[in-house]
């Protein structure tokens, strides 16, 4: 966008500046999500609470269904951006 362009859109600076620091934080929270060692351990402290009988069978394999596909999209995310492609 040439120098005019970035004139005219001057005034909503503000609404694209909260717009980028929003998507930073979306960014930031998606990589904590699928982080691997961070869904590995949620995977330990549930069969922690299973041991425990917090929880019982059935919810144990629910949640840990949520946990393996958290795992499986962390997996394909890193290797996708290994090979220099996009999510």
């Amino acid at each position: 966008m040439g120098l005019i362009g970035e004139i005219l859109l001057l005034p909503f600076a503000p609404v694209r500046g909260s717009f980028w620091a929003i998507q930073q934080v979306v960014n930031e929270a998606e990589r904590q999500y699928y982080d691997p060692a961070t869904v590995r351990a949620e995977l330990g402290r549930l069969e922690e609470r299973l041991e425990a009988g917090e929880i019982d069978e059935a919810e144990f394999d629910r949640q840990e269904d949520e946990l393996l596909d958290r795992l499986e999209i962390a997996m394909t995310r890193s290797t996708g951006s290994n090979n220099g492609t996009t999510r």
